[in-house]
């Protein structure tokens, strides 16, 4: 079970970029070809950024939330990093950021209570 998605055309402007799946995620989305007869240069998913950016903004208006489809992206390498994924995986894996110091910007600010939290981690209380 190969568990790499190509990404062709990616957003950032290279030829294609390599994305990992857990091995649950890889197993369903094998099904899922499978049963939809999806073929090696089919596209998986047959929407663009535009339609899956309007359909998320909608259903932020229906719950009086404002959000984009690029606030899951913050938002899942923001939990990775706070539950102890070292950055270069949160940067180079999750996001395939070419440099750290894009990764970081995307983290944001650490809270006290974050601070002196892992400080007991690290020293082992």
């Amino acid at each position: 079970m190969d568990r790499k998605l190509l990404i062709r055309e990616p957003k950032s402007g290279k030829e294609n970029e390599t994305a990992f799946m857990p091995e649950q995620i890889a197993k369903r989305l094998g099904e899922y070809i499978t049963a939809n007869s999806i073929g090696p240069d089919d596209r998986l998913f047959p929407v663009c950024y535009s339609t899956v950016r309007s359909l998320i903004t909608r259903l932020g208006k229906r719950f009086h939330v404002k959000i984009s489809p690029h606030d899951f992206r913050r938002h899942s390498a923001t939990y990775a990093s706070r539950n102890g994924v070292p950055l270069e995986i949160v940067s180079k894996v999750l996001l395939r950021h070419h440099d750290l110091k894009t990764t970081q910007v995307y983290l944001g600010k650490i809270n006290d209570s974050e601070a002196i939290r892992w400080m007991d981690v690290l020293h082992g209380k």
